[in-house]
């Protein structure tokens, strides 16, 4: 199957976005139409690029089936997972659940901070649990404030 980038995934590149990997950014730039998802995996296989890469780049709507191109059945039953996990997003979720859709907001709550968040960003990044970045919490509101922190605070105490 041939990939293209999407306006969701130019935007989400142009802008940084931490739901992007450093291996999965090289790799979006190789898709171009023209090469099929196995040879853009085969090229990118040095970075350490795997199917799954791929897949949460297509779950994150950054890449669609080009033009002509069947959209298969397993593409779009992540789709449909995908659109499934948003409606029950206000729903009970374990830490882990939390953890995950925490992770990206706090990164970029201290990513925005600059020079001043450069210890809180990489304190953010090497948090690799819920409880380590629940106790980030207090220092993240602290730098950024109450207000921009809200959603994050949600997220991890809901």
């Amino acid at each position: 199957m041939k990939l293209i980038k999407t306006e969701t995934g130019q935007q989400a590149f142009k802008a940084r976005s931490p739901l992007f990997s450093a291996r999965q950014r090289t790799a979006f730039i190789m898709f171009d139409g023209n090469k099929t998802v196995e040879q853009v995996v085969a090229g990118a296989a040095g970075l350490g690029l795997t199917q799954a890469d791929v897949d949460h780049m297509v779950e994150q709507n950054f890449l669609a089936p080009a033009p002509g191109e069947a959209f298969l059945a397993e593409a779009h039953a992540q789709q449909v997972a995908a659109d499934e996990a948003v409606a029950n997003s206000f729903k009970a979720h374990s830490a882990q659940d939390r953890y995950k859709e925490a992770k990206p907001l706090a990164t970029k709550l201290t990513a925005s901070l600059g020079l001043r968040g450069f210890r809180l960003n990489l304190a953010v990044e090497a948090a690799g649990g819920f409880e380590e970045l629940l106790a980030l919490l207090p220092k993240i509101k602290d730098a950024a404030g109450a207000s921009a922190c809200a959603e994050l605070e949600r997220t991890l105490t809901q």
